[in-house]
């Protein structure tokens, strides 16, 4: 096969990958991002303390984060056909890559929070700041620099993933 001929299946393909990886993208932000939060709020010592809810999020990131993502793209099977309507293309694998990147980056958000200095949290908390001010103006702003290198390791783990779904049927580079 010459390069004029491989070239549209390599464009097309690349661009299919490029589709799976950015919307999983989004949605792995969109949900990690806050429960990787609730994850420090709720575990012991958090603003919202509950030790129940904290190891049932915690039980659930740590299932997601174990089961090996081939395993994981043939359990979701009939959530994916229920969302998207087909278990087959590049947007069916959104979902699965989306499954299998929340837990991933929820955990390294959770990480990053984490390693915020307790003496701001105690300042904010002494000035009369709220749960939400606490968040969105000390917790979220210092770990930025945190979290944006865990989205960025949860990133190339998402790539790694959809060569394994272009394997089975998602297309993009891993077919």
């Amino acid at each position: 096969m010459s390069w004029s001929e491989m070239q549209p299946l390599l464009s097309d393909a690349c661009l299919d990958t490029l589709f799976m990886v950015l919307w999983s993208t989004v949605w792995t932000v969109v949900v990690g991002l806050p429960l990787g939060v609730l994850l420090v709020l709720t575990g012991r010592g958090g603003l919202l303390q509950n030790v129940l809810v904290n190891k049932v999020i915690g039980a659930v990131v740590n299932i997601g984060r174990s089961i090996p993502f081939i395993i994981l793209m043939v359990v979701l099977i009939p959530f994916t056909r229920f969302v998207v309507g087909t278990s087959i293309g590049p947007s069916a694998a959104v979902v699965a890559l989306a499954v299998g990147g929340i837990p991933f980056f929820a955990r390294l958000v959770e990480t990053a929070v984490r390693e915020v200095d307790h003496g701001l949290i105690e300042a904010v908390q002494s000035m009369g700041g709220g749960t939400w001010t606490l968040v969105l103006k000390v917790l979220l702003p210092q770990a930025l620099p945190s979290i944006v290198a865990g989205l960025t390791t949860t990133v190339i783990a998402l790539i790694g993933y959809s060569a394994i779904a272009g394997a089975i049927g998602a297309g993009g580079l891993g077919n």
